[in-house]
């Protein structure tokens, strides 16, 4: 019987494909589940023979310990250099979708409080 082995939800696509290999070099049969049309199903890796599951495992532990220690690495050295990415940095790039998000927020907070507001004030408009 098939065992789940790593759900996929927000994993990045070089990860998916590191893993593919990992698994496939390693002759672990597995099968991947999508997250269908609107992104509520279960995206996962699966071992479809349960016996093979505590090596894919061990295998799957020591690839995300060294990815950690990959990405964290580049992400100091980024720092380091003053170029990581910053919320300020998406702000310039894009300040239209910033300021619509902005009023989209305002908007959703006044249709959600306004009849508190109402409430609490006594007044009926």
């Amino acid at each position: 019987m098939a065992k789940k082995l790593i759900v996929m939800r927000n994993m990045p696509d070089d990860e998916v494909e590191d893993i593919e290999a990992l698994l496939t070099d390693a002759g672990i049969a597995f099968y991947q589940t999508p997250a269908g049309n609107w992104g509520i199903s279960m995206p996962a890796f699966w071992i479809e023979d349960a016996s093979e599951y505590p090596r894919a495992k061990a295998l799957l532990d020591r690839y995300q310990e060294q990815r950690q220690q990959r990405v964290r690495a580049e992400f100091e050295a980024l720092k380091r250099a003053g170029k990581q990415r910053t919320i300020i940095d998406e702000i310039r790039e894009k300040p239209l979708r910033f300021l619509i998000t902005i009023a989209f927020i305002g908007f959703l907070l006044y249709i959600t409080l306004y009849p508190f507001i109402n409430f609490l004030s006594g007044s009926d408009r």
